[in-house]
């Protein structure tokens, strides 16, 4: 008989006689792999889980979660456009059902936001990230509003609204923590650091990147510890301390090292070491950790982190006494960030 058999074939069997709990399953498999950096894997997973959504009797609701977490591994991946393309079909799927589906419009609306971001929209991310923080504020659930409160800080942040972020990002490190979820509070910490960094609070910066270093360590995880000590590398290198700062960014890579779904900040490490060894006239060896950034911004499909890499290696050229080309490249940086061009 089939329950005697106890390998993971007859495990799957048994859930494909059981549509409902095989098409969670998969959902939550799928979240777990992307999570862990194998959004290839989760991609594959979630081609099951959308075959099995289309049978009765799942609904549109379901089929927007589907695309949803889809969305998620094509950004992950790099393929912004594509993501945008899902996020906007799960939407669709959620306003012609006439289901509750706002938990689902929720996560769309603040990933979209995310794409809107590194493709320099930055009036859909902003629309994007309020529509998200207003029916979060429906659904009443910290976590939920922590994230959308989280992603409404980072398009402010990103537009010079650094108080509004600030504002934002404190509400969101105490959400998560009403929720218990302490790693996510950490990251909100993390990105809290930065912003104080920028509103020329240096100390508290150095406090709140501390404190989020702290967390993901004590909760054992290498990748927001790796975010913490790269935004900390970014602040000792802004503040003259190339040396502190060079030693940070290269703790931060280890940390990151292998974690391909965080590219974003690999390259932000990457960048920030480049600069610290400018600072130190190592300049060969900026040069080389720079054209990794370079590799890195590409891979994220992000114009504003390739403009960013081509300041320093611009920076870089004038270092070296080569007028011409850092020239040449401070103006590939300024067109690349210039929104009108007629």
């Amino acid at each position: 008989m089939m329950a005697a058999t106890t390998q993971d074939g007859a495990g799957r069997l048994l859930l494909r006689e059981a549509p409902d709990t095989e098409f969670r399953t998969l959902l939550a498999d799928a979240w777990r792999q992307m999570s862990d950096g194998d959004a290839t894997k989760a991609t594959q997973l979630l081609e099951r889980a959308r075959a099995i959504s289309e049978q009765a009797p799942f609904t549109d609701v379901d089929r927007a979660r589907v695309l949803f977490q889809l969305g998620c591994c094509r950004l992950t991946l790099g393929l912004v456009p594509n993501a945008v393309q899902l996020f906007s079909a799960a939407l669709e799927l959620c306003d012609r059902s006439g289901e509750p589906s706002d938990r689902v419009r929720v996560d769309a609306l603040r990933w979209r936001a995310r794409c809107y971001r590194r493709q320099r929209e930055w009036e859909a991310a902003r629309a994007d990230a309020d529509a998200a923080v207003e029916l979060a504020e429906d659904l009443g659930d910290a976590g939920v509003l922590a994230d959308a409160n989280l992603q409404a800080a980072a398009v402010a942040e990103r537009t010079g609204q650094l108080l509004v972020s600030r504002f934002y990002l404190e509400r969101a490190v105490e959400l998560f923590r009403r929720a218990g979820r302490f790693l996510d509070a950490g990251k909100a910490l993390n990105n809290l650091g930065g912003v104080l960094f920028l509103l020329d609070c240096p100390e508290e910066a150095k406090d709140r990147l501390s404190e989020a270093f702290a967390v993901a360590l004590e909760l054992g995880d290498n990748v927001d510890a790796g975010y913490a000590v790269s935004s900390t590398a970014q602040v000792l290198v802004r503040t003259g301390r190339p040396v502190e700062g060079e030693r940070a960014a290269r703790h931060a890579l280890s940390l990151l090292a292998g974690r391909d779904d965080h590219v974003n900040e690999i390259g932000n490490a990457q960048l920030v070491l480049g600069r610290a060894l400018i600072e130190q006239g190592r300049l060969d060896e900026a040069e080389e950790s720079l054209a990794l950034a370079d590799v890195s911004a590409r891979r994220m499909d992000s114009l504003g982190h390739r403009a960013a890499v081509w300041l320093a290696q611009g920076d870089l050229a004038a270092r070296r006494g080569d007028v011409e080309t850092a020239a040449t490249v401070y103006r590939r940086a300024a067109e690349a960030l210039q929104d009108v061009r007629f």
